[in-house]
């Protein structure tokens, strides 16, 4: 498959760039933000994306889905990326609806994929329990007592926990935390008794929560995958995800440098704009070709899941894309408040939004030296 955006991807992707601009602008979340927004992000947006077809993107028609693969949802998730756009389409597609993909029953997926294809049911995945990426660090247990699991622990930072009708609770039915071995993925209602869920509120402004379980049990048929091999599904979710995260990360990385390059060529001092002085122009330079080593990267990560290359192959480029688009944003955040001065730090510009967003996306599901070190890893080092 050629590293290109064919016909109908381009297509989709000025769909996605029109809708976005239309529906989507950055003073929506900015409106979201000062109205302390319940749900940290706009229903009837959200409405409006599903009868687009975008939560269905990448699953198979069988199940509600458009069959369209992950590259096709990728530029929908970049052109999101680049109005900052608050929805559920990262926590319950990109994440949870990925898991029930890989790891889901034909039960479980006809009836749920169905609905977080149609938009109507949104997941979010419970998993990290410390302050900084740990997949296997896990301490919540579940527990067998008849035909049910019962689970106890607690997770930090779900992504849109909060607003989830249903959780992907990653739990431990045997070994230590840090074993491979031993992890389970269940399925529990967030409504359910036991389950306590606190909002947290992130410096980008959006929805992240901290949950509690107690004596919280949940039916055998509510397992995705084999009881004690949950992370044979959640290694390969958990790098469709971060190769999405990338997607969103590269869309918002450009129109932090767009914004940026516009602002250096009407921006004026001694006369002139500041976009003629030469070291701005090499720093700008240098932000140009970041951005274009990262679209490299993201466009083959987002091939080889639809060309469906091995696991192996496909971790390795999850782990290249974050941690290279991760420093890129991070670099090209900087630059943008640096260059617009003084101002760039006041909240009326939008151009503060965007160091945010990379604050957080940075570390979420492994930062830039996580990624490094299990590129490393995997390459055999």
């Amino acid at each position: 498959m050629p590293m290109i955006l064919n016909e109908d991807q381009n297509i989709l992707k000025d769909t996605a760039k029109e809708f976005c601009a239309d529906n989507t602008p950055i003073s929506q979340l900015r409106k979201l933000r000062d109205d302390d927004s319940a749900d940290g992000f706009d229903r009837d947006t959200w409405n409006s994306m599903s009868e687009l077809g975008w939560a269905g993107i990448p699953f198979p028609e069988d199940f509600g889905g458009l069959g369209f693969g992950y590259k096709g949802l990728g530029v929908v998730t970049e052109e999101l990326g680049r109005n900052l756009a608050a929805s559920p389409l990262y926590a319950s597609v990109w994440v949870g609806g990925t898991i029930l993909n890989l790891g889901g029953s034909d039960a479980q997926k006809r009836e749920l994929l169905t609905n977080v294809a149609s938009g109507e049911l949104l997941l979010a995945v419970a998993l990290e329990e410390s302050h900084r990426h740990d997949p296997y660090g896990v301490s919540t247990t579940a527990t067998a007592s008849g035909g049910s699991l019962v689970i106890n622990g607690n997770k930090t930072f779900v992504l849109d926990g909060h607003v989830a009708n249903k959780l992907i609770v990653v739990a431990r039915t045997n070994g230590n935390a840090g074993d491979r071995d031993g992890l389970t993925l269940a399925l529990v209602d967030r409504e359910a008794d036991g389950v306590a869920v606190t909002r947290t509120k992130m410096v980008d402004s959006r929805n992240a929560a901290n949950i509690d379980f107690k004596d919280v049990s949940v039916s055998a048929d509510a397992v995705i995958g084999e009881v004690g091999r949950g992370a044979d599904v959640l290694d390969a979710a958990l790098d469709i995800a971060r190769i999405g995260l990338a997607a969103e990360m590269l869309g918002s990385a450009q129109e932090c440098f767009d914004r940026t390059i516009a602002y250096l060529k009407e921006r004026e001092q001694f006369g002139v704009p500041i976009g003629s002085f030469q070291a701005l122009k090499h720093r700008a330079a240098n932000m140009f070709c970041e951005i274009e080593l990262s679209k490299s990267v993201v466009l083959e990560a987002l091939t080889a899941l639809d060309e469906g290359r091995e696991p192996s192959e496909i971790a390795i480029l999850a782990s290249l894309a974050k941690s290279k688009v991760g420093e890129m944003f991070h670099t090209v955040s900087r630059e943008g408040i640096q260059m617009h001065g003084g101002i760039g730090m006041t909240d009326e510009f939008d151009i503060g939004f965007y160091l945010k967003r990379a604050a957080v996306t940075e570390q979420t599901f492994g930062d830039t030296y996580y990624h490094r070190n299990r590129y490393g890893e995997l390459q055999g080092y």
